[in-house]
This record gives structure tokens, sequence and C-alpha cells, in this order.
């Protein structure tokens, strides 16, 4: 065992021993879950050999984008991208520090909002932006990268085809650019502006220029700017192109930034696609009403899928969607507790909820990995009577365990029954297993991360205010 904490110690070993006893019983247990060890310590190899998605170039027709759905592939980066890590410590090492790179980025950006940083006060800089500029260091693209779900859209006409971070965190589109003063390596060739027939620069007047954060002008051209808090950026022009979404069709004149100045945790793919709540997400330019993925396994080599207009599944376990007077980026949603093993956690109902100030609350996000509590709220989450958390253990030599069951408990009294894997995830291939969630400081926002999403369904009823959870249903 890698803990220490003789409480935890003890525990486990009870919850093993009755694991051993009860997986002989036919009877379905709600409280408990099976953990697959056997499949997922499979995964951790596989995963290190597994070649990156041929890729394609498809003819797309033309779309209407105020009433029409699009569906798009959703691939885990380790099946995008050859990884370059020799063992599956190292790559779980590495997830992390983009995880907590990741997290600094969103709370910066909230922090901006609660501090009552304006538009009018975030001012361009004159000069080239350098790592030293920047409030946190630089990670190295090369071994750290970014994002963990990617899809391939085309960008201009004729449409070339480049794979995109989806991001429900930010809300600017943008692509890396030729001419390139600063590009990072990317899998595709880097998108030129001159081979597209639809490509227009947008004017420093126009009103997709006056809803950007950070903006200057170059003559008449309106020129953008997005700092992220890990220290990445992308400088470049603000333009209008075509996008196309795989075989769904294509939708003119959407805003993206057009970098030729990009540095930071971006390497691979070729940009962002900002799928957040403010006017100049992808979600807003294609008139949306709703939007769905469901994010598979990192560590397998199957795919999800993103949807733009796809109904709310039947049977989803919903939950209502909440905005911030202060940020409208963020999807807040009304998580109220949990339960461990049919036990509720106490906690305030405070710690987690989003005040009329705009601290607190909790968020989804598929770009954060493992998903953030306030420490008391994680602390109760831990020390539960039947918990084996805040520690890591060595199951090697078995094939599977039962666990206690993690439950979200949302406003209006649904629940969602986390699978086991949602929740113990493998930190090597030799059998240690940790407990995927960890704590933040109080009063911080929550977040629901992507391990905790992973073979669920999440729609983003935008036109009703509410999100669904539909497990298996990818």
């Amino acid at each position: 065992m890698a803990s220490t904490n003789p409480f935890f110690l003890f525990t486990f070993t009870l919850l093993l021993f009755s694991s051993l006893t009860l997986s002989r019983a036919t009877s379905i247990d709600p409280t408990t879950f099976i953990l697959d060890i056997s499949s997922a310590l499979q995964q951790t190899l596989n995963i290190l050999s597994i070649e990156p998605f041929a890729q394609e170039t498809v003819s797309l027709p033309s779309v209407n984008s105020s009433s029409s759905s699009f569906s798009l592939p959703l691939h885990s980066r380790e099946t995008v991208f050859k990884t370059q890590h020799k063992d599956y410590k190292s790559l779980v090492h590495s997830r992390l520090a983009r995880d907590s790179a990741r997290v600094n980025s969103l709370l910066t950006k909230l922090q901006l909002a609660l501090n009552g940083i304006s538009r009018q006060d975030l001012k361009p800089l004159d000069n080239q932006i350098l790592p030293e500029d920047l409030s946190t260091p630089v990670v190295s693209g090369v071994s750290q990268g970014s994002g963990e779900y990617f899809s391939r859209v085309g960008v201009g006409s004729p449409p070339k085809q480049f794979y995109m971070v989806l991001d429900t965190g930010s809300d600017i589109n943008w692509i890396q650019c030729e001419p390139c003063s600063e590009c990072y390596q990317q899998s595709d060739p880097i998108y030129n502006p001159k081979l597209s027939s639809s490509y227009r620069s947008l004017g420093c007047n126009s009103a997709q220029c006056g809803l950007l954060d950070v903006s200057q002008c170059s003559g008449s051209t309106c020129q953008y700017q997005v700092s992220y808090g890990d220290g990445s950026y992308t400088v470049g022009d603000f333009v209008t192109e075509t996008v196309s979404f795989g075989k769904s069709g294509t939708v003119p004149n959407v805003a993206i930034g057009c970098g030729h100045t990009n540095e930071g945790l971006f390497t691979g793919a070729a940009g962002l696609l900002g799928l957040g709540g403010g006017m100049l997400s992808l979600t807003k330019q294609v008139k949306a009403t709703s939007f769905s993925y469901c994010l598979v396994d990192r560590d397998s080599a199957n795919s999800g899928s993103l949807e733009f207009n796809s109904p709310f599944p039947a049977g989803s376990v919903s939950a209502p969607l909440f905005r911030s007077k202060k940020i409208d980026t963020f999807y807040y949603v009304g998580l109220t507790g949990f339960t461990v093993g049919g036990q509720m956690v106490q906690i305030p109902p405070s710690l987690i909820e989003l005040d009329q100030a705009g601290n607190g609350g909790v968020i989804v996000d598929c770009g954060t990995a493992i998903t953030r509590l306030p420490t008391q709220a994680y602390n109760a989450l831990r020390d539960s009577g039947v918990a084996l958390f805040d520690t890591c253990y060595d199951l090697s030599g078995l094939s599977s365990v039962k666990v206690p069951t993690v439950s979200f408990l949302f406003s209006g009294g649904k629940s969602l029954n986390l699978p086991a894997k949602n929740y113990l995830i493998p930190v090597d291939s030799a059998g240690t297993f940790c407990f995927a969630f960890a704590p933040t400081t109080t009063g911080s926002m929550s977040i629901i991360g992507n391990v905790q999403q992973q073979g669920i369904r999440v729609n983003y009823d935008l036109a009703n205010n509410r999100v669904g959870f539909t497990p298996n249903n990818c």
C-alpha cells in the first residue's frame, strides 16, 4: 500500500475482504461498483503503443447554422498524437501537470472577473510576449501538450482539416496561421489564409472585435490576444472563416483568431474551439440551442462524439444550469452534495453554492481532468465511513474489487452514480490506483472534471437551462 494512514489501510483491508466475498453474490448492490483492475491495467499498456487515427478529407455540403444538427467524432489525446512517454507512470505525471496548469488558468480567469477587471483594463502587450512576462512559467509544449479531447474540423474554402482542442472553459476560437512569427509544432500543416477564398479580416469597429477582452488595431485590422493562466498565449488577426463539421456541413462567417504568435501548452493541435457561454464561443456563433459530448476513457482507442442541436436524451439525470453574473463563460450546475456507498456525505451546502458575488459554485468542464472540490468538502468525501480516499493502493495481483459507489446529488433530487473507473484510476501499469478528486482553497469554484464524465453523455440544454447526464450513451 502506498498510503501510511492506518485508518485508510484498515478500511481498505475490510473493503477488499468484503469485495472478495460479495463478488460471488448474484444480486446487484447499488451502493457498490466493480472496479475491473485487469481491463484498466491492460489499457495502460495498450495506450503506449497505439497508432494515431488516419486523417481524412471530406466533401461537405453547406447548412443553415440556426437549425441544423452537427456531429463530430471526439478523440482522446493519445489516439490522435503518438505519445512520447515510455511508461504509463510518466504519462500520468504529464497529464497531472497539464491538469494543474488548466485549473490555474480557469481560476485566474474567474479571479479577473470577480476583481472587476473589465475589458477596458486589459491592454495588449506592446512587445513580443516572452515566457518571463507571464504570471506563471510556460510549461514546454513539447513535453506537456495541452487539451485532452480533440475533434477534426475543417477551416477555410476549400476546407482543410485540422485537429482542434475542445474547451468548455473558454470562448475564443483560434487557429495557428501562416506566416508564423512564433508557432509551436502541430500535427497538421499550418493553416494558410492565402489558400482560402472565405477568409475575411475583421475591422476594428466590427461588433466581433468589440466583444474581445483584449484587442488592438493594426491599421484597420482587429487584432486579438488571449493569455491563459498557465502561461500559454495566442496573438494575431481576428477574422471570419468558414468552419466545417465533419460530414454534417459548413457554417460561414465564424469569428476566429488567426494566430501568428502562439506558445505554451497546445502542441499537437492546430488551435482551439471555445465551447463556453460567451458571445464569441462556437456554440453562440452557430446559434446552438444545445450541445453535448461523450468522452471516452482516455486510455481507450474508441472515440466519442460532439453534437450540436441534438435532442435531450430520455432518461437523463438532469440538473439546473446556472450562469454567473460575473462571467458568462462557465457552465455552473446545481450540485448539492454526494453519497458514498449510499451514505450521505455531510457538508454545508454553502461550500458548493454559487453566491451573489460570483464565489463558489460548481462548473462542468471537459478540459479539466480531476474533479476539484473545496478543501472542507473534499475532506468530508475522503473521510466518509467507507472511504478509501486521499491515498493510493497497490491492487496488483487482483482482477477486480468491489468499491463503494460515489454519487453526485443535484438540485431537484436527482443523483448520478459514477462507475468505479471514474473515481479510481491507475497511475502506473503495475496496479497502483488512486482517488481522482483533489482539493481547492475554500471559496474557490469547484470543477467536475472529465475523468468523472467518462462514458457519460453530457448534454447542455442552453434553451432550457439544464444539464443532462446519460450514462452509457456514447
